[in-house]
């Protein structure tokens, strides 16, 4: 059966996160005075991330609340334990000032949109919330873009966890096999959605993978692309089974 709607992730998929979090962290340690306490703005967004991971895996399970560990981020970045929730929340609406001045959407993104409009239905799965996610795309101008947008802190479920995938297969309508994902995760994206049954796409902009080309039979794991441009085609060939996946 052919593929009927394309699934989502935001972060590093669409929109151009890595760029936007190394060009908002600096702008926001260097009006905080703090960029001097690292050798560098890498070592700091290092450092975000690792925290970031961290306190993510708590909300994943159902540890703390999706503003509570965007609260937790912030004490233990700054060593400050004892920081109030309003002043955590203060110094993070500072950064995010910062982060979303540099919000900018890839250059392949709104070809790759407009070439798969009429075909296809269009959906987003993301990681976060409902209310991050929906500022996000209505600032990048692509909201309307997609008929559903579910998120894990109001599904209560995160990637790349099946129940996930599948709880946004059944906001379509539609059963897995008929539903591509699309994500710039090898394991959280890619893996996680070929194991729930949906047609993987996993977008490797960077060339993490040592060989290239999209191709492989659904359910043995992600297709790989590096530019949106190639994703017509993977799915225009949805139903060729018996190729050797390209996931390394």
């Amino acid at each position: 059966m052919r593929i009927r709607a394309v699934l989502w992730d935001v972060d590093d998929t669409l929109f151009d996160y890595t760029t936007a979090d190394r060009t908002g962290m600096r702008a926001h340690l260097l009006a905080e005075r703090l960029l001097d306490r690292y050798g560098s703005v890498e070592e700091a967004l290092a450092h975000w991330r690792r925290i970031t991971d961290a306190q993510w895996a708590r909300f994943s399970a159902g540890e703390v609340s999706f503003e509570e560990q965007r609260r937790d981020r912030v004490r233990v970045f700054l060593g400050r334990p004892e920081l109030t929730d309003a002043e955590a929340e203060s110094w993070f609406a500072r950064y995010l000032r910062h982060y979303e001045s540099a919000w900018a959407l890839f250059p392949d993104v709104l070809p790759a949109l407009d070439a798969l409009a009429a075909r296809y239905r269009h959906a987003v799965l993301s990681n976060s919330s409902l209310r991050v996610q929906e500022h996000k795309l209505r600032l990048l101008g692509v909201w309307d873009r997609f008929e559903a947008v579910l998120c894990a802190a109001e599904l209560g479920v995160s990637k790349p966890e099946a129940r996930a995938f599948h709880a946004a297969c059944e906001a379509l309508g539609l059963a897995p096999h008929q539903v591509a994902y699309v994500g710039d995760h090898p394991e959280i994206d890619g893996r996680g959605a070929a194991e729930a049954g949906l047609l993987s796409v996993w977008i490797d902009r960077a060339g993490a993978a040592a060989d290239g080309g999209a191709g492989g039979p659904r359910g043995a794991g992600p297709h790989r692309i590096s530019s949106l441009a190639e994703l017509p085609a993977v799915l225009g060939a949805d139903t060729r089974f018996g190729a050797p996946s390209t996931f390394g």
